[in-house]
């Protein structure tokens, strides 16, 4: 069976690591199976809290904006289209370096659990 969220219905919320995230699909409210898809947005000059996921890989595609990414202490420039993928372990964080809402596309597998989010 098909799945499918319309964003007008769906609520943001803070997540551990500070940013606000509208879930697109989650195995949790939408019935889908192992993959999570959400919507994050950190404001001009904020950036997340340092963290890592013990279980999910993410993947970050940038939608809007421009920011900082910090990769276990590697800092690396993004910018709309960008797409970043973080294993595992590798704690991360984001920054908003921009002038407007920094967009971020957030796919994580297994789907994103506040219990596998682990602030530094």
């Amino acid at each position: 069976m098909n799945k499918i969220s319309h964003y007008n219905d769906l609520t943001a919320y803070i997540t551990r690591d500070g940013s606000e995230i509208r879930e697109l699909m989650h195995p949790n409210t939408h019935g889908n199976k192992s993959q999570s898809l959400a919507e994050a947005i950190v404001k001009p000059n904020e950036k997340t809290l340092l963290h890592k996921h013990l279980k999910s890989e993410e993947i970050y595609f940038i939608i809007q904006g421009n920011g900082k990414m910090n990769l276990n202490n590697e800092t690396i420039q993004v910018t709309t289209g960008d797409t970043i993928c973080i294993m595992p372990g590798t704690e991360h964080n984001i920054e908003n370096t921009g002038n407007e809402n920094l967009k971020i596309l957030c796919c994580c597998s297994p789907a994103y659990s506040h219990d596998d989010t682990i602030i530094s």
